[in-house]
C-alpha cells in the first residue's frame, strides 16, 4: 500500500508521539457503536464510554486531589481508551496507578489523552490532583467557564484499528457547480502486523436525502497511521449555501466496516462553502468578505448562548470572538445558527512592552512550549467547523515576541486557507489582515 501524506504533517507528527506522551492533539469526537445512538448522541450503551465523575481523595492548602476507579476488562487488548477532560478550571497532573500520565497548565481548553499503556486488567486507580497554575500571567483577567466541575469529561474506547483522525470540507468545485466532499482520514493500526479495513461514510443534505455513500479498504502496516483521502462530488449544493443568512448542514457519518460488520459510528454536521484568504482578501463563494466581530462571553448554558448569538446576529455582527476555546456544543450552535467564529487560543497575558529576553511571557523562550500547545489545542478541536473563519494567537494585549512567532509560523503551516490574526503584533509580521470591524 503507497503510504499518502496527505493530512496536515503536525496531525500525523502528533499522531507519531502517541507512544511516548498521552496529551494528544485531534477533533473532539467520540464513537458509537450503533447509528441510531449517533444521531442521537446517546452514549450509554457504547461499549467503554463512562463519565469521569471522580469523587475527593484529598485536600490541602496547595492541592485538590479526585479518583475514580476504572475497570478494564479482559478483551482490552483490542481496545485503546481515551480520557477527554474539561471543565477543571486550574492546573493539573493526571496520573494512573500512580504513574504521571500528564501536566496541564491551561485552565480553559479542553485536553485529550490517549491512556492505554497505562492501564491494566481490572481496577485501575485515576487521580486527579489540582493546583495551582505555574503561569498565571498567561491568563490575565479571564475567568473560567462557570460549569459543574469535570462536566462533559468522559473515558471512551476505540479499536486499535481505527479512524483517529479527520480534515473534512464541503467546498465548491472549481468549476462553482457542485460540491466536493474533501475528506482526509488518518487510519491508525496499533496491532504489531498490517491490517485491512475499510473506512465508510455516508452523506444525507439538509432536506434529508442521500446523497452519497461508499466504503474504501486501505491496508495499513503496523504500529503506524496511514492517510486516506476521498473527494466524492456532491451534486446541487447550490442550494444549500452555508453563510452568514443560512446555515443548512448535511449530516455526515463516518465508520469502519470490517469482516462484513460496520463499526464505530463518528457523526458530524457539515455546511457547504470555502474560506479563501489571499494577500489580504477574504472570500466565501469568491466575494469578498467583512468580518464585524463582536466579543462572546463564555457561558454555560447554550439557551443563554443561542439567544446571545442571536442577539448579535440582529444588531449586524456576523462573527464572534471567544476569550479561549469554547465547549464543543458552542462551535456547533454556531455551525446551526451561521455566524462565524475567530477561535481564540488561551493565551491573554497582559503585560507592559518590554522587548528584552523573557521581559514578557511572549518573548520568554522557556515558555514556548506552552504556547504552541495551547494554540495546537485550540487548532485541532475546532477546525473542522464550517463556522470558523479564522484563529487568534491571543488577546489583544499579551505582548509580542519570539513565541508569538513561533505560533504564528506554526499555526500558518497547518492551516492553508484561513486567516491567523494576533491582534497584539504592534504592526509587526505575525498576523493576517482583512476586512474587518471588530466591537470595541
Amino acid at each position: 500500500m503507497k503510504r499518502l501524506f496527505l493530512l496536515s504533517l503536525a496531525v500525523l507528527s502528533s499522531i507519531s508521539l502517541w507512544a511516548q506522551q498521552a496529551t494528544i492533539y485531534r477533533s473532539e469526537f467520540i464513537t458509537y457503536d450503533q447509528r441510531k445512538e449517533a444521531v442521537a448522541d446517546i452514549r450509554s450503551n457504547t461499549k467503554g464510554y463512562t463519565v469521569f465523575a471522580p469523587t475527593m481523595l484529598e485536600q490541602t492548602q496547595d492541592e485538590i486531589s479526585w479518583m475514580q476507579l476504572l475497570e478494564i476488562d479482559s478483551d482490552s487488548n483490542d481496545y485503546n481508551t481515551f480520557l477527554h477532560i474539561e471543565n477543571v478550571a486550574a492546573a493539573y497532573i493526571l496520573e494512573i496507578n500512580g504513574v504521571v500520565v500528564a501536566e496541564e497548565q491551561d485552565l480553559f481548553t479542553p485536553a485529550d489523552y490517549m491512556i492505554s499503556s497505562y492501564l491494566k486488567q481490572g481496577s485501575n486507580q485515576v487521580v486527579l490532583r489540582m493546583m495551582r497554575p505555574k503561569y498565571p500571567e498567561l491568563h490575565a483577567e479571564l475567568s473560567p467557564i462557570k460549569s459543574e466541575l469535570f462536566a462533559n469529561s468522559y473515558f471512551f474506547v476505540q479499536r486499535r484499528i481505527s479512524i483517529r483522525d479527520f480534515e473534512i470540507c464541503l467546498e465548491p468545485d472549481s468549476t462553482r457547480s457542485f460540491a466536493v466532499l474533501d475528506m482526509k482520514i488518518a487510519v491508525a493500526n496499533d496491532f504489531n502486523f498490517e491490517e485491512p479495513i475499510a473506512i465508510g461514510y455516508d452523506i444525507y443534505d439538509p432536506a434529508g436525502k442521500l446523497k452519497e455513500f461508499n466504503v474504501k479498504e486501505i491496508t495499513v502496516e503496523g504500529h503506524s497511521v496511514d492517510t486516506l483521502h476521498l473527494h466524492p462530488y456532491i451534486y446541487h449544493a447550490n442550494s444549500f449555501k452555508w453563510d452568514g443568512n443560512k446555515a443548512p448542514l448535511y449530516s455526515l457519518t463516518l465508520y469502519i466496516k470490517r469482516s462484513g460488520m460496520l463499526w464505530e459510528y463518528i457523526p458530524m454536521k457539515i455546511g457547504f462553502g470555502k474560506w479563501e484568504y489571499s494577500d489580504g482578501i477574504l472570500t466565501r463563494f469568491d466575494k469578498e468578505q467583512t468580518l464585524r466581530v463582536a466579543h462572546y462571553p463564555a457561558m454555560a448554558d447554550r439557551k443563554a448562548a443561542q439567544e446571545f448569538i442571536r442577539s448579535k446576529k440582529k444588531a449586524g455582527y456576523n462573527t464572534l470572538r471567544p476569550d479561549f476555546p469554547q465547549p464543543k456544543w458552542f462551535y456547533e450552535l454556531c455551525d446551526a445558527e451561521g455566524i462565524f467564529v475567530i477561535d481564540q487560543a488561551a493565551i491573554h497575558a497582559i503585560t507592559e512592552d518590554d522587548r528584552s529576553v523573557g521581559g514578557t511571557p511572549a518573548n520568554d523562550p522557556a515558555l514556548a512550549e506552552e504556547f504552541l500547545k495551547r494554540v495546537k489545542k485550540m487548532y485541532y478541536r475546532s477546525r473542522n467547523h464550517t463556522c470558523i473563519v479564522g484563529f487568534s494567537l491571543a488577546g489583544d494585549a499579551s505582548g509580542n515576541g519570539y513565541n508569538m512567532y513561533k505560533a504564528y509560523e506554526w499555526l500558518k503551516s497547518v492551516e492553508r486557507q484561513r486567516p491567523v490574526f494576533f491582534w497584539g503584533n504592534d504592526g509587526e509580521w505575525n498576523s493576517d489582515e482583512c476586512a474587518l470591524e471588530r466591537e470595541l
